[in-house]
């Protein structure tokens, strides 16, 4: 038995089919029959568990899986990395077989926010590599990172310079954005006022904004004139 097969056995072991046929159904990009059906939860506990097998690091150099599971379990055991530049060529090997929002948008591993000018750098290869889900990958870690204390224009200017006709490069953007709005308002607003970007995002990140908690009532009535038409 390989080890990677053994992981696999230790994955259908958690198999919920119910949650796999409604799951199935969020994953357009994913062909049905690589849907095992494990609840996100369980892959947590089970990447924990994994972690600490001498068979991790063969499953991680086993790439591409088989499995959109196999896949997500690879995003959790890289937020189980400690260190900053393992975590990073790690993500440089696996990014390429992302193939899906969900493994993308899953991934978090925590070091890198011990990092952030380093992964400045990283983030503008990922950012220029054409690739959809690596450029959706770096967008979320701006937007998860880089939104706070370390807000700097640089960075809402990185993603409105990303120029794209990908669906699922293009909503992240969106959702950047809306973030963005009620975590800087008066500093990112203006790439709203000015039109900075392209037609779809510009409105979706409207749209996003107009339906969050975060946003007062009237910056959602002022962004409602900002429409693009």
């Amino acid at each position: 038995m390989s080890n990677k097969t053994k992981i696999q056995e230790m994955l259908f072991e958690l198999q919920d089919l119910e949650y796999r046929a409604f799951h199935s159904k969020l994953m357009p990009t994913v062909d049905p029959a690589a849907i095992i059906g494990v609840r996100t939860p369980e892959l947590r506990k089970l990447a924990k568990q994994v972690a600490k097998m001498p068979e991790a690091n063969a499953f991680l150099k086993s790439l591409p899986h088989k499995y959109y599971e196999e896949n997500n379990l690879h995003g959790f055991l890289l937020e189980e990395i400690k260190d900053y530049d393992t975590c990073i060529a790690a993500l440089e090997e696996f990014l390429p077989y992302v193939d899906n929002w969900a493994t993308c948008d899953m991934m978090s591993p925590k070091v890198l926010k011990k990092h952030l000018p380093e992964l400045l750098k990283v983030i503008e290869g990922w950012l220029a590599s054409g690739r959809t889900y690596t450029v959706r990958f770096g967008i979320g870690m701006l937007m998860r990172f880089y939104l706070d204390d370390a807000f700097d224009l640089a960075y809402p200017e990185m993603v409105a310079a990303v120029c794209s006709e990908e669906y699922y490069v293009n909503m992240m953007r969106a959702w950047y954005f809306a973030t963005a709005l009620a975590k800087q308002y008066e500093k990112v607003l203006p790439f709203i006022e000015n039109k900075r970007l392209d037609v779809w995002t510009h409105n979706k990140a409207i749209q996003k904004s107009v339906e969050s908690n975060r946003i007062t009532k009237e910056q959602k009535e002022y962004l409602k004139t900002q429409k693009a038409r």
